[in-house]
């Protein structure tokens, strides 16, 4: 079987390529890829009698697909420098208008079109669109009539661009476009977990500086297969595409993280390793675990937001692993051959769109011993990593304080907002956001968001160590959950609070059991318990970002007389 992966040479060469970067990764992987015909990236469909239906697309595809969106884009009066709105579903599809919009050298704005209407609207205006791409115009045509003075000089339909006669369009004499290093490649906005959502500028150098040892590193055996879950609209699924596309890595791009979907196209394509956000891997690992689909998976790659141990460790049981492959992003060749391990490693890497990459990695195999909230130590990418205080100062090993780095992989900065950029310096660091502390041998513990802490009368109390306790200790009863921290029923500051999604076979319990359960487990790991516990019932009850994380802020606002007692 012809293989699509770039052979070992080609991928040598393109870890020290001094032009190549996000803005035109495509075109140094056609330039070194010998297999460059074969198909490696996929995309799926449903047939009528309910089968997975995959279809392959070359790296010689995709330059197709790219070059006859961006005459489109063109003939509409796009221009190097020009953001764009893209609001298309999740896929293939928003990629291919990436990689005509760079090849243009202008901006897609990557827009996840689960966003709400309204929040959309606002995001757009404020990035400054000429025109928006999507596939539904009519909530964004409704809400410029309402405000016509903000409207784009164009809102076109995704069909249009798909449908276009290319034949006579032109090209710009200089096509594609030569990218310098600081030009702005992509602007990707934040979950919105914790407000409106912040435009993340990625540049064509900064986003690809960190990735180069992934030429060498990453798993790209003849066998090796990756399928995707993470949103491409977000700089996690990029990121991980472009890492494919140059190593030519068969991948199925996905455009849904529902295990409803996922687990058919996991049977059909036996993927050897699965990226994605971690609310995917809370339905992989819930209930009967999708031993067929993940029988050949031995690597699982998490960003973003930290995963939970409760998840990892029914994840990590699945699939085998060659038995050399022991850390991060490396099986060695020599190695392969040797008989496999039962169970899979699991890639915990702590990371944002600000980051530009995972810049902490933990690694979990059936063997490890559990160590709740470690994100392990920091990737060779970054310069430096420290907890500091207020002030930034570091702070004492062991001491809680904000997670803060030195890499050159991190963004430079927000979009048309300065000063809320200058908000996440702090003596020469980045802040990532996070509260965490350090140990003396250089491991870090991600406690939580610093917009999350629980400030409690008896000080701090930080949310994400009691998701882990409830679970991975009372995971008979707990499917997912979100700690909160609401005005307390004294009004001396704020209590722990749980919200709580059940596993199937425990539908019947009741809030008072579900509490009692879990504070004892926290109490036995010297943890603050809990003053209450809500059961969701419906997913409205558990509302979700558009890119599957649970909206805290959300559900501080509808629980915060929840202890009060006059609003009982």
């Amino acid at each position: 079987m012809t293989t699509s992966i770039a052979p070992l040479a080609a991928r040598q060469q393109l870890m020290t390529e001094p032009e190549l970067g996000a803005g035109n990764f495509l075109d140094h992987a056609l330039a070194v890829n010998p297999n460059r015909s074969v198909p490696y990236a996929y995309s799926h469909s449903v047939d009528h009698r309910g089968q997975v239906v995959m279809r392959g697309h070359s790296l010689l595809d995709l330059a197709a697909l790219r070059d006859r969106y961006a005459r489109w884009y063109h003939t509409a009066g796009v221009r190097a420098g020009d953001p764009v709105g893209i609001v298309v579903a999740e896929g293939l599809e928003p990629l291919i208008h990436f990689l005509a919009l760079s090849a243009l050298g202008a901006i897609p704005a990557m827009v996840n079109d689960a966003m709400r209407a309204d929040v959309m609207v606002r995001y757009l205006n404020h990035v400054g669109v000429v025109g928006i791409v999507a596939d539904d115009t009519t909530r964004l045509a409704s809400a410029y009539r309402a405000d016509p003075q903000h409207r784009p000089r164009f809102l076109a339909l995704a069909a249009e661009v798909q449908a276009f006669d290319a034949e006579s369009a032109a090209l710009p004499e200089v096509y594609p476009y030569r990218h310098k290093a600081d030009d702005v490649v992509a602007l990707i906005h934040s979950s919105g977990t914790t407000g409106t959502p912040k435009s993340t500028i990625l540049a064509h150098r900064q986003f690809w500086d960190g990735k180069q040892p992934r030429m060498v590193r990453f798993p790209a055996e003849s066998y090796d297969k990756l399928m995707c879950l993470m949103p491409h609209t977000h700089a996690g699924g990029l990121s991980y595409f472009m890492t494919t596309t140059l190593l030519g890595v068969p991948t199925m791009v996905m455009g849904d993280w529902r295990r409803e979907v996922v687990e058919p196209v996991m049977e059909a394509f036996q993927p050897t390793m699965i990226a994605s956000f971690p609310r995917s891997f809370v339905e992989l690992a819930t209930g009967e675990l999708p031993v067929k689909g993940a029988a050949k998976v031995h690597s699982w790659f998490n960003t973003g937001d930290s995963a939970h141990y409760g998840h990892i460790r029914r994840l990590a049981s699945l699939g085998e692993r060659p038995a050399g492959l022991i850390k991060p992003w490396l099986l060695p060749s020599d190695l392969a051959d040797e008989e496999a391990l039962a169970g899979s490693q699991f890639i915990d890497g702590l990371g944002s769109s600000e980051m530009g990459m995972a810049l902490f990695g933990q690694v979990t195999t059936p063997e490890s011993v559990r160590d709740d909230r470690c994100v392990g130590k920091p990737t060779e990418v970054v310069i430096a990593a420290a907890v500091l205080d207020d002030d930034g100062n570091e702070v004492p090993d062991g001491t809680v304080g904000m997670l803060a780095v030195k890499s050159p992989s991190l963004t430079p900065g927000y979009w048309n907002n300065a000063r809320l950029t200058a908000s996440f310096h702090l003596n020469g660091y980045w802040l990532t956001g996070d509260v965490a502390r350090r140990t003396p041998d250089g491991r870090f513990y991600h406690l939580d968001r610093t917009v999350d802490v629980i400030d409690t009368a008896a000080g701090p109390v930080y949310s994400l160590p009691l998701e882990e306790i409830l679970l991975a200790d009372c995971a008979e009863l707990v499917r997912d959950c979100s700690v909160i921290g609401v005005p307390s029923a004294d009004g001396t500051g704020q209590a722990p609070v749980a919200v709580v999604q059940l596993q199937a076979d425990a539908a019947d319990a009741t809030e008072e059991l579900v509490r009692d359960q879990a504070n004892k487990a926290l109490a036995d790991a010297g943890l603050a318990t809990l003053a209450a516990v809500r059961i969701a019932r419906s997913p409205e009850d558990f509302p979700l970002g558009p890119t599957g994380k649970v909206l805290k802020r959300e559900l501080r606002t509808r629980l915060a007389t929840l202890l009060d007692t006059a609003g009982r």
